[in-house]
């Protein structure tokens, strides 16, 4: 597989900087799975992929997570900080008669791309668990909403307890006595000093994430009538164009980059349905010829939009 090839086609170069704060679209993400889901057997990949995480990928956040006093704290932290390094995933630690419930939320059609990282996601977090956990740590048991894949033999060997596919919940089930065991290198004045970092961190995101949302929506709703101008999107927000420019560079965001973004986004999302053609699509996603709309998608994607509905229609 030509990896740095995989890697450019959702906009990465695998000979740059390692920079944790670079983010793809989750759509680009799922894209990128499916298409190594062409080429190979992916089926064992989720758990491969989720055992080689570590809590150092997670920059303070992984900080916060081993120096939590025991694995309550630790998916607590998870719970209330996960926005600082995905826009797309949500965590809640629910009680349970028998412990409680890890619980992954992701909104979206069930792609399986998305299942493939929902896997991954539960994978991962069992690899951090038992990298702070002071004695060996098993799931009692693993909730995936999607159906099983052809084989479950390496997510039950990786787990280590049940996995029950087709489940109400993708969540992770831990026992009471498992979340209150002390974690190796707890440490309540170090996790102090790290939790008002993140939320001092969060704080800056929340106000970020309302203006970037507000900026998408607006760009998409001006779509239908052309490229919409910078300036034109700062006033809807009730900011000046040069203050409205400093504030999406301050978090290493380009208007251009924003629009095509956006238009990534919308079109990804209309081609899953069915109920627009693709000349509306072109429309809707601000080009005036169909054919220009197709070279910009198959440089977004790697794809052209008729091969990509396809393919998301056989899904």
């Amino acid at each position: 597989m030509d990896g740095p090839a995989l890697l450019r086609d959702v906009g990465l170069d695998s000979e740059g900087a390692w920079d944790p704060k670079v983010m793809i679209p989750d759509t680009s993400y799922y894209d990128l799975l499916e298409r190594i889901a062409q080429q190979a057997d992916v089926t064992d990949l989720p758990v491969r992929g989720g055992a080689s995480m570590r809590c150092d990928d997670y920059g303070a956040l992984g900080l916060a997570w081993k120096a939590a006093p025991d694995l309550r704290g630790s998916f607590s932290r998870v719970e209330r900080y996960a926005r600082l390094w995905t826009s797309v995933v949500s965590y809640e630690l629910r009680p349970d008669p028998r412990g409680a419930l890890f619980i992954l939320h992701r909104a979206g059609p069930r792609r399986l791309g998305l299942r493939l990282s929902n896997e991954t996601t539960l994978a991962s977090a069992v690899s951090l668990v038992r990298q702070v956990s002071s004695t060996p740590f098993t799931p009692v048991e693993v909730l995936i909403r999607h159906p099983a894949p052809k084989r479950t033999d390496a997510h039950e060997a990786w787990f280590g307890c049940p996995v029950r596919f087709d489940a109400e919940l993708d969540a992770l089930l831990v026992s009471g006595e498992a979340l209150e065991r002390a974690n190796i290198l707890g440490d309540e004045g170090i996790s102090r000093y790290l939790t008002s970092h993140l939320d001092a961190e969060l704080s800056e995101v929340a106000l970020e994430d309302t203006l970037v949302g507000r900026a998408k929506d607006a760009i998409a709703q001006g779509l239908s009538e052309g490229v919409p101008k910078m300036v034109d999107i700062a006033r809807g927000l009730g900011l000046s164009g040069r203050s409205f420019h400093r504030r999406l560079s301050e978090h290493g965001l380009s208007f251009q980059g924003l629009t095509e973004e956006t238009r990534r986004e919308l079109a990804s999302g209309l081609l899953r349905d069915q109920n627009y053609t693709l000349a509306e699509i072109a429309f809707l996603t601000g080009f005036s010829e169909q054919s220009s709309f197709t070279r910009a998608f198959k440089r977004w994607v790697g794809k052209t939009p008729a091969s990509y509905r396809r393919d998301h229609a056989a899904m």
